[in-house]
């Protein structure tokens, strides 16, 4: 038997898209700005993905740019808030500097707004690598101490997260138990 309820062909209440106009398109911007806290680049890739699924019907392209700009200028979309928000989130959660500069570089940042945001996760690095180690029940966190091969393992995951390897290798190699304090090796 046919899964109808996939292709849409059980005659339901599926809606068809209809064509899409300036003013459709605008009220799409706007239900999308009230429901998600969004960047412009996020903002331009669903109205671009909505003309795509509905097509277009107005006389003139659409005015795509010029509708996130007008929402940029009235402040429904904040690029700045939306990094600053998103890096010490992020790093609560215990993710380094780099997965923080990777994950507005994919929300469509521009360096100037992550900057701050950036420069805070680089701040707070070392307390969210012990974020991290203790989510993962790594180093002095962890409930025996471990293997080489255990080790590694501990490391690499910490360099995915985004840590510091000088951060992460002492956080890794500390006995379990003792929770290490931040020296830094490279300064003087």
């Amino acid at each position: 038997m046919a899964q109808s309820w996939r292709s849409g062909a059980s005659g339901g209440n599926a809606r068809a898209a209809r064509p899409l106009d300036e003013a459709a398109l605008e009220r799409f911007a706007l239900r999308y700005v009230e429901r998600y806290a969004t960047t412009r680049a996020k903002l331009a890739a669903y109205l671009n993905r909505k003309i795509r699924e509905g097509g277009w019907t107005g006389e003139n392209p659409p005015a795509v740019e010029a509708i996130v700009e007008r929402f940029a200028e009235r402040r429904y979309v904040d690029d700045a808030a939306f990094a600053v928000a998103k890096g010490a989130s992020l790093t609560r959660r215990g993710y380094g500097a780099r997965r923080v500069s990777a994950a507005l570089r994919a929300a469509g940042i521009a360096q100037d707004d992550a900057a701050p945001a950036e420069d805070t996760a680089r701040e707070e690095a070392f307390n969210a690598a012990l974020i991290f180690a203790n989510r993962k029940k790594i180093g002095p966190f962890a409930s025996i101490k471990p293997d080489p091969a255990g080790r590694r393992k501990a490391l690499a995951a910490m360099l995915r997260a985004g840590h510091d390897f000088g951060i992460s290798r002492q956080i890794v190699w500390a006995e379990p138990g003792n929770v290490p304090e931040w020296t830094n090796v490279n300064e003087t």
